[in-house]
């Protein structure tokens, strides 16, 4: 299912004339952290955060807090991963959808993107998770699958965990296979080992902290 497929329209965007009251009331009957704004001409402007909003005075309209707005938004063609970082980096639930002409087309929910991270063969796969470490100059994605197949695994995910010090951290997850022989493997192509776990006991520690990502950001 295309990503798309999940922006919502059940709440319409406010009107920068309209009152702070009725920003006020709408989110006392919501649990976004964020409401869209859009202006006479239906354009997009931003999104007024819930702890703003209950500063604001009540009889004054929203354009006299146009300063308040947070312009943060995706396009309808990114991808769930670019989704889920503009969520984490905004600390905000919702997270409105706009066109390649600027036109607003919805929203999404963060639970709905959490959903679908968790879905993914990275988490549901029975495998092993393995993290390696090595100069940041040093590594090759191309050398890390090699790795992988050579000692007849399947890698079924791989991203960069951590940068420190010109030191790249990689999390890998590996199907197929034991880690032992892939373990050995890249010691001896001078990557050094951090942690290995084998099949799913360090995936259920990913998925509590993606719940956790969940609760934290679903404020």
């Amino acid at each position: 299912m295309k990503l798309s497929e999940y922006i919502i329209n059940d709440i319409k965007p406010l009107r920068s004339d309209s009152k702070i009251s009725d920003l006020q009331h709408l989110f006392n009957q919501l649990t976004y952290s964020h409401i869209p704004v859009k202006d006479l001409e239906n354009r997009y402007l931003g999104s007024v955060s819930e702890t703003d909003a209950h500063c604001f005075e009540s009889d004054k309209q929203l354009s006299e807090y146009a300063y308040a707005l947070e312009d943060f938004y995706v396009r309808d063609t990114a991808i769930w991963l670019d989704v889920l970082e503009a969520f984490a980096k905004n600390a905000t639930n919702i997270m409105p959808v706009l066109s390649a002409g600027n036109v607003y087309l919805g929203y999404y929910e963060l639970n709905d993107v959490i959903g679908l991270f968790n879905e993914t063969p990275f988490f549901f796969e029975a495998g092993g998770i393995l993290v390696i470490e090595k100069g940041l100059t040093d590594y090759s994605f191309s050398e890390i699958s090699q790795i992988v197949e050579s000692n007849n695994g399947k890698l079924l995910g791989a991203f960069i965990s951590n940068i420190k010090n010109d030191v790249v951290q990689i999390t890998l997850k590996i199907g197929n296979s034991s880690l032992s022989g892939i373990i050995q493997t890249f010691r001896r192509y001078s990557y050094n080992v951090v942690s290995g776990h084998e099949e799913d006991s360090y995936n259920a520690s990913l998925k509590e902290r993606s719940d956790y990502l969940r609760k934290y950001l679903n404020i």
